[in-house]
């Protein structure tokens, strides 16, 4: 499951914020925001993205960087809440 919610989340990374262009792509570990890939816009619409498409309710104390500021910390946001949840 982990692997697969990776891959929607940097496909949709790719689609939304760098306009089709995957070698702009940074590593999961980097920073969405300190490589300017995501503003605060953006953050609202990963957002909408992990509620509508992966089906995650994200609470407001939970819109924070350790949970949203790199493709690996929103895959293990991701992959805990719905761990949580079952």
């Amino acid at each position: 499951m982990e692997d697969q919610v990776r891959n929607q989340v940097r496909e949709f990374v790719v689609r939304n914020f760098l306009f089709g262009d995957s070698a702009r792509l940074p590593d999961d570990a980097d920073s969405l925001l300190a490589a300017g890939v995501v503003d605060s816009t953006g953050v609202l619409e990963l957002v909408d993205f992990l509620e509508t498409d992966l089906d995650v309710k994200v609470a407001d104390d939970e819109t924070v960087p350790a949970n949203l500021d790199s493709i690996e910390n929103l895959t293990q946001f991701v992959v805990r809440k719905r761990s949580a949840a079952a």
